[in-house]
């Protein structure tokens, strides 16, 4: 099968089409899923660029988000048959075969049927912001209706279903945004208020929103010293959940503790890197919520521009530039 493949850390160009043996089903659980279209995320770009966490294989395939259709099941396999549509969030971390290839198998405990209102495209850029901003609100930061929460970077692949999430819940949201057009998108969205970060002072716009409490919830999706600078737009004994490691050379948690912040940190991937099967099991439910809530009209997911498989790199680069609305997406076939 086709695939895209690297195998010395790099820049994009690493990246190349290149002929490799397809997958094959090796227990009774597992589905064969030709598949029609794979989601590109930051952590692929990082794989890329510093390795994977699985370095003497060789070469690597990565994509941890696709979609298609069911080519073939294995002898146990219940859930599924062949010509089902389906999305996943699955390998691509350097253990196993990612989705920027033409098949992927995947154990049927860790599948959903696609959602019927998105395309392939549409569902392959789904998973892993789905969770992540799912476990991120409702899990990590036990966000309630009626409560106050900011989601930084509104726009972006994991802000634009956050907010979503959130107003479904019935939580008033504001974000943050560096353009007109992305205020607007994320307003159609359900945001409540819009800071434009790069001009205005997003802790003094929060306090104003709250009257001067803080929100009950931060969702920080930037990293760095967004974090630290977040803290202070938090009331005392709320939340604030990342998905991003804190760097301590750049703030320290000095005000947070004053304010008897509970921090949460938020990495979806951490039962496939774990090998938690009860954990993957639940994801895989996360993606069945979600794709009713999409049948019935009521989550969005946005792709800001689709690539053919063999330009990869090209999609690896745009995604670096930092400035992506919604979600990048491969077209396999």
């Amino acid at each position: 099968m086709k695939a895209i493949v690297f195998e010395t850390p790099g820049s994009a160009s690493v990246l190349r089409l290149q002929d490799i043996p397809a997958p094959t089903i090796q227990t009774e659980t597992e589905v064969l899923v030709r598949l029609r279209a794979a989601g590109i995320n930051p952590i692929d770009t990082k794989l890329r660029s510093r390795g994977t966490f699985y370095p003497e294989k060789s070469p690597h395939v990565l994509g941890c988000d696709g979609a298609g259709v069911v080519e073939a099941v294995g002898a146990a396999v219940q859930s599924f048959q062949v010509g089902d549509e389906v999305f996943f969030c699955n390998g691509g971390l350097g253990g196993s075969i990612g989705t920027y290839a033409e098949f992927a198998v995947v154990d049927q405990r860790f599948l959903a049927i696609k959602p019927a209102a998105l395309s392939f495209a549409e569902a392959a850029a789904a998973p892993l912001v789905l969770i992540t901003a799912w476990e991120s609100l409702y899990d990590r930061g036990r966000l309630q209706a009626g409560q106050k929460v900011l989601i930084q970077a509104g726009a972006g692949g994991v802000g634009h279903v956050a907010v979503q999430l959130a107003s479904l819940l019935g939580a008033e949201v504001c974000t943050t945004v560096s353009s007109s057009s992305k205020a607007e998108f994320c307003k159609s969205l359900g945001a409540d208020s819009v800071i434009f970060y790069k001009n205005t002072d997003v802790v003094d716009e929060v306090l104003t929103w709250t009257q001067g409490q803080g929100v009950d919830l931060a969702f920080d999706t930037v990293g760095g010293e967004t974090f630290y600078r977040t803290i202070a737009a938090v009331k005392v004994y709320g939340d604030l959940v990342t998905i991003l490691e804190p760097d301590q050379a750049l703030g320290n948690l000095k005000t947070a503790r004053m304010r008897n912040l509970r921090i949460s940190l938020e990495l979806m991937l951490t039962p496939m890197l774990q090998g938690l099967v009860e954990e993957q099991e639940q994801q895989a439910r996360i993606l069945q919520q979600c794709a009713s809530l999409c049948d019935r009209n009521l989550l969005k997911i946005h792709v800001s521009k689709t690539f053919p498989m063999a330009q990869a790199q090209a999609a690896h680069e745009l995604l670096e530039t930092g400035s992506v609305t919604g979600k990048i997406v491969l077209l396999i076939s």
